[in-house]
């Protein structure tokens, strides 16, 4: 335990701070976890999945602007999501063969 006033402070600080993150990477890790359900249905509605992937992309975009997560695993994880629906979204016929 601390001894000095502004360490205390310093306590009080991080541990708000580190509540406040977990709340955040929680909230993330549920968008992203929607977006993969939305994107696993058997009857695909394009709308709803899109929905999903906006509200995500933002949650990513802010975490990553505010030091919650780092930028290059917020870019990371905004290309899966737009390789996934562009799987999803496209016809399955246009498939290039070799």
């Amino acid at each position: 335990m601390p001894h000095l006033k502004s360490a205390k402070k310093r306590m009080r600080q991080n541990e708000k701070r580190r509540d406040h993150n977990r709340d955040v990477k929680k909230a993330l890790r549920k968008q992203l976890k929607t977006v993969l359900e939305v994107a696993g249905e058997k009857t695909l509605v394009v709308e709803t999945l899109k929905k999903e992937v906006t509200a995500a992309v933002k949650k990513l975009d802010k975490a990553a602007a505010r030091g919650v997560i780092h930028k290059n695993m917020a870019a990371r994880k905004k290309s899966q999501i737009a390789r996934l629906v562009n799987a999803k979204t496209k016809p399955a016929a246009a498939a290039p063969a070799k």
